[in-house]
């Protein structure tokens, strides 16, 4: 069993630029009435207290979603996602965040579908005690790229994928891309997002360069964040793949990068690996 478990960096830097990125996909697959699947295969727990002795250990939500809570400026196409985070935190004070689950579970209507996965032996029975009173969630416990080919294509075939690895098997950065250009092949309405980490060894640049070719638009979305004497040899950024993105998606996320890279101190590029054609 890997040690991973996402309660120690909940509210990071890297979780505030995918959970805007998902909360504006999920706000595009809303915009319509016919419904949607969300598949989570690395889902965690949830949602996460920030006083817990995990999140305390590391603080990582200093450098993240406490830079946004306070703030008068919120972007409109931020709004829905703050919300969230505020209905968690009802008496005013930053005690909770909401996991991608979470996120996906506010958008969720009647007929929508929401598919959870989580190995871990401790965090899948939190999981499971979080979803059970909503007959709209399914919850599995299994290898997450395992799941992705098992799981897919969903009876809702109009939808999502979240795949956000924590990359503790190196091989992961060769396995990802190949399993979800297998995915893609059965579900090839499927909006991907593959979330990744910017290293000192650029170990990421393997998986950028296999998305290039892949089937479908392809875009990278990277969040770099400044130099610091403490982090200099841990994360140096947060990236996104998003295969099949939405119309109008690289517009929404360059408006939105670019005031997240503001706000938490960093700087916030776009790149198509696969762009779409132009018709």
């Amino acid at each position: 069993m890997l040690s991973y478990q996402h309660k120690f960096h909940a509210g990071s830097a890297a979780d505030v630029h995918k959970h805007v990125a998902l909360s504006l996909l999920l706000a595009h697959l809303a915009q319509k009435e016919k419904p949607f699947t969300v598949i989570d295969l690395y889902a965690g727990e949830g949602d996460y207290g920030l006083g817990t002795p995990e999140a305390q250990k590391t603080r990582d939500f200093d450098s993240g979603i406490a830079r946004l809570w306070a703030r008068t400026d919120i972007p409109a196409q931020l709004q829905r996602y703050m919300d969230i985070v505020r209905g968690l935190n009802p008496d005013g004070t930053l005690v909770r965040y909401p996991g991608s689950p979470a996120i996906a579970r506010d958008y969720l209507r009647e007929g929508d579908q929401l598919i959870l996965n989580e190995l871990h032996t401790t965090s899948f029975p939190v999981l499971k005690r979080w979803a059970r009173l909503d007959e709209r969630i399914a919850v599995h416990q299994r290898e997450g790229l395992e799941a992705l080919i098992a799981l897919t294509p969903p009876k809702i075939r109009r939808g999502l994928a979240l795949i956000d690895p924590s990359y503790e098997v190196k091989t992961e950065y060769a396995d990802v891309p190949q399993e979800v250009g297998a995915a893609l092949h059965r579900w090839a309405e499927g909006i991907f997002v593959v979330w990744y980490p910017l290293l000192a060894d650029e170990r990421h640049k393997a998986l950028t360069s296999a998305f290039t070719h892949c089937d479908a638009p392809t875009l990278a979305c990277e969040l770099t964040f400044a130099p610091t004497k403490d982090k200099a040899s841990g994360l140096r950024g947060t990236g996104l793949i998003v295969v099949n993105p939405p119309w109008q998606f690289d517009v929404a996320m360059k408006e939105t990068g670019a005031w997240l890279g503001t706000v938490l101190g960093g700087r916030h590029s776009l790149a198509w690996l696969k762009a779409p054609k132009v018709s």
